[in-house]
């Protein structure tokens, strides 16, 4: 019997190690999203063209991590305000998607991946 609590125990811990931090939850991405200087700084953090913010930082070293194993480290929030984020980008700053992508995802795999996922959610990937 307490070998089989450790074996759960363990496996929560490496649960919880696996997610990503929830420390940033509760930035308003529409503060960010309507405001183009903070939108900017953010862009050129992750562009690796400029200074980053400690959730900035935190922002660029999870984007290639959470392409690669389908968001699943992210919290249901994260997931929607990822979505949101991306549905802005595409929508309102396209030219700054694409540089993104272009960094991100060079071969296009993701978009293609993501592509039915984003379109039930309103969001059109692939032109």
């Amino acid at each position: 019997m307490k070998i089989v609590l450790s074996v759960l125990l363990m496996a929560c811990i490496a649960v919880a190690v696996q997610a990503y931090t929830t420390k940033y939850d509760n930035i308003d991405l529409d503060e960010i999203l309507k405001n183009d200087r903070l939108l900017n700084k953010y862009f050129e953090c992750v562009m690796e063209r400029g200074k980053c913010t400690e959730d900035g930082k935190a922002l660029k070293e999870a984007i290639p991590d959470a392409l690669q194993t389908d968001c699943s480290k992210c919290t249901e929030k994260q997931k929607s305000g990822t979505a949101k984020v991306i549905k802005f980008l595409v929508e309102h700053k396209k030219a700054m998607f694409d540089e993104l992508s272009a960094k991100y995802d060079p071969e296009g795999i993701y978009k293609k991946k993501y592509n039915e996922e984003a379109k039930a959610k309103g969001i059109k990937l692939i032109d």
